[in-house]
């Protein structure tokens, strides 16, 4: 029974999965014409399958900071920790990157990103109080 929403057709199909086969057994391109296979990624290219990002030695801030704000959000600032893990569970953020949240000081309050990725990481410069 041919389906409406199908794309190819069974033949097609078949002779897909037989170009894909060498691929997929060998690990490499199997192609001849060098124009033919994906580009390689460039050095400045965000890391995509590096595993969840979690603050500690190998995560920059820069890193944390994207991860936090990919998952968090504008709307979730200013708020305390106890207020932003509830907001990155609901987010199915790792479970390593809400447990880091858990270590900092319950009484402070981060009104944006930079902050909270600041104190996740310790890089942050500490804030001189003015002087009034």
């Amino acid at each position: 029974m041919q389906r409406g929403s199908d794309r190819l057709s069974v033949h097609r199909d078949d002779e897909m999965k037989h170009e894909l086969q060498g691929l997929l057994r060998s690990g490499h391109p199997t192609r001849t014409e060098e124009w033919h296979d994906p580009e390689p990624s460039a050095d400045d290219d965000p890391q995509v399958a590096g595993g969840p990002v979690t603050p500690g030695s190998t995560a920059s801030l820069a890193t944390v900071r994207l991860e936090l704000a990919r998952i968090l959000g504008r709307s979730a600032f200013p708020a305390s920790p106890r207020e932003l893990i509830v907001a990155l569970r609901r987010g199915y953020a790792p479970d390593a990157l809400v447990e880091s949240l858990e270590h900092l000081p319950r009484s402070k309050r981060y009104a944006n990103v930079q902050e909270l990725a600041e104190a996740l990481t310790g890089t942050g410069a500490p804030r001189r109080a003015r002087d009034g």
